[in-house]
């Protein structure tokens, strides 16, 4: 058996771990918006706007991030038109339920 071994600092391998669990929880709470927003619109449930915006809102926000390490314009550009997408179906959604 391992002892554990108390580390006041984080170093590269916690760092690395925290940012995969970070991603993998993203990837589930993005696997499970989209199932939301399915149920939503197979019920007839209005809240499939605020679902989807959401998705669309998160998607501008990862190519936010790659735009600003990567500083290529495409990535700017998809996520200005995501970003815009997604505000308009949570006002949409917040004005029509």
């Amino acid at each position: 058996m391992s002892k554990k071994i108390n580390r006041p600092l984080k170093d590269e391998r916690d760092q690395e771990i925290q940012i995969k669990s970070e991603s993998l929880a993203l990837n589930f709470v993005i696997a499970a918006t989209q199932i939301l927003t399915i149920i939503c619109l197979f019920k007839g449930n209005p809240a499939w706007k605020g679902s989807l915006a959401l998705l669309f809102i998160g998607a501008a926000a990862e190519l936010f991030y790659k735009y600003h390490k990567y500083e290529e314009k495409p990535y700017l550009y998809t996520g200005v038109i995501a970003g815009l997408i997604g505000i308009g179906l949570l006002i949409w959604f917040g004005f029509t339920g």
